[in-house]
């Protein structure tokens, strides 16, 4: 084993688990919530994660977050990072779905923050991602996701595809391609990993901010060693990503095969403002409105982007 991995894994697996005291007391209590019926801790299981991360123009990321308050996260050479991460859900309180996550870097406060301080002092900068899209295959999830914690899901066509050489996630909305984006495997690092991740959406003009916790080994290859591709669509959701500048080579790539995960039932929301009167931000109430309890996915995609068996 390479010495440095093998120091790596022994540090990350001493590392206390970030759930907070409460999910962990409230376990195995019930709530029901817009109709939904869920079993505390709001958990998945058995999950596997492919995500990638691509450096991006920075003042271009700036224009696409809400209000005053979210700021890129800073690259050098004035770049900023778009994070791309695929989840297929395979246990939860909501059945099976796949969610596919296009978020930008960021951190929240009254003025941007320098460089690298986020990463190591994340609760000081508000460091987590601003949810550009976040298609996913049912419409429980949608309900749930959208009219509990703001998150900006609408139902789509995606699937999860893992071969020896490759991991790939495709999205489809109404007929047209969202995003491909597939990864090269990475090295078999097996990190054990213990994250708390932050999410920022837009939803009923207000700023919605919600916590998410897994764990599981990660393989993960980082520079010029990661390999990926994303290929671009015209669905509505990601058109606001064609002025990013995308770069080719990600930052990094990482496969989890299987996780634990818990999506916190706390969450806190702001006012988004702006300098003009009458400006809105996110989806109304109304579009979660006569939304159902149903399972059900839609059809695979159908658009050749190209992916890898």
């Amino acid at each position: 084993m390479n010495p440095a991995l093998g120091l790596a894994r022994l540090v990350l697996s001493a590392r206390p688990s970030p759930v907070p005291r409460r999910q962990r007391r409230l376990a195995g209590r019930h709530a029901l919530v817009d109709g939904i019926p869920f079993v505390l801790p709001v958990n998945s299981a058995d999950t596997p994660v492919l995500m990638a991360a691509f450096p991006v123009d920075r003042a271009a990321a700036a224009r696409l977050l809400p209000g005053g308050e979210l700021h890129p996260l800073a690259l050098p050479g004035g770049r900023a990072l778009l994070v791309v991460t695929v989840v297929d859900y395979v246990r939860t309180d909501i059945g099976r779905y796949i969610e596919f996550s296009i978020a930008l870097a960021c951190t929240h406060g009254s003025r941007p923050a320098p460089p690298l301080l986020p990463g190591l002092l994340r609760g000081s900068f508000g460091t987590g991602q601003y949810v550009v899209d976040l298609p996913v295959s049912s419409e429980i999830s949608v309900k749930g996701g959208k009219g509990i914690w703001g998150m900006p899901k609408h139902r789509a066509s995606l699937d999860f595809r893992v071969s020896d050489r490759a991991v790939s996630s495709q999205y489809e909305d109404d007929g047209r391609l969202g995003m491909l984006i597939e990864i090269e495997r990475p090295p078999r690092t097996r990190l054990p990993l213990r994250m708390a991740a932050v999410n920022y959406c837009a939803f009923r003009g207000m700023l919605m901010k919600s916590s998410v916790y897994f764990e599981g080994a990660a393989d993960l290859a980082v520079g010029k060693r990661a390999g990926a591709r994303l290929v671009l669509g015209d669905a509505p959701g990601v058109a606001a990503l064609n002025g990013l500048g995308i770069a080719e080579q990600p930052l990094f790539t990482c496969y989890l095969p299987s996780t634990r995960g818990i999506l916190d039932d706390h969450f806190a929301c702001w006012f988004l403002t702006s300098e003009e009167a009458g400006r809105t931000y996110g989806e109304p109430l109304q579009s979660v409105v006569g939304l159902g309890l149903s399972e059900e996915w839609p059809a695979p995609p159908r658009i050749d982007a190209g992916a890898g068996p």
